[in-house]
């Protein structure tokens, strides 16, 4: 993944994927806005998330019912990868690289591999220390 996406995770968008271009993209139910989101709990401009070298930013535009970011209301909130955003009922997780991307996969490797090597030594020290 290169751009950022926001993935939908709430009834209706699940698994939606909408690309955060460079620049600011208005969200909300109307047909005009970059990113729109059918739901009547949703304004009709209800957010604007901007991009900035993969810097995104999400500002709430004066909506009814409101925009979260892990469950904490915000009128602006710098965004970082695994967010959950809520705006109205409509739900999404704020995402910058895949889900068990190579960069969150490569430590559980290392982790793998220095526990190997770990036991390995301990076997080799054992076995010149000591073995009859």
């Amino acid at each position: 993944m290169h751009e950022p996406v926001l993935e939908g995770s709430s009834s209706g968008i699940v698994g939606r994927r909408f690309v955060l271009r460079s620049g600011r993209q208005a969200i909300g139910r109307r047909a005009d806005n970059a990113i729109v989101v059918d739901d009547l709990s949703v304004s009709g401009c209800h957010a604007w998330i901007t991009n900035q070298h993969g810097h995104c930013v999400i500002m709430n535009t004066l909506s009814t019912n409101g925009t979260f970011v892990n469950d904490r209301r915000i009128h602006e909130a710098v965004l970082q990868h695994g967010d959950h955003i809520r705006l109205g009922q409509a739900e999404f997780v704020f995402l910058t690289r895949e889900r068990d991307s190579p960069a969150s996969v490569s430590w559980r490797w290392i982790a793998l591999v220095v526990g190997v090597l770990t036991a390995a030594l301990g076997i080799a020290a054992w076995w010149f220390s000591g073995s009859p």
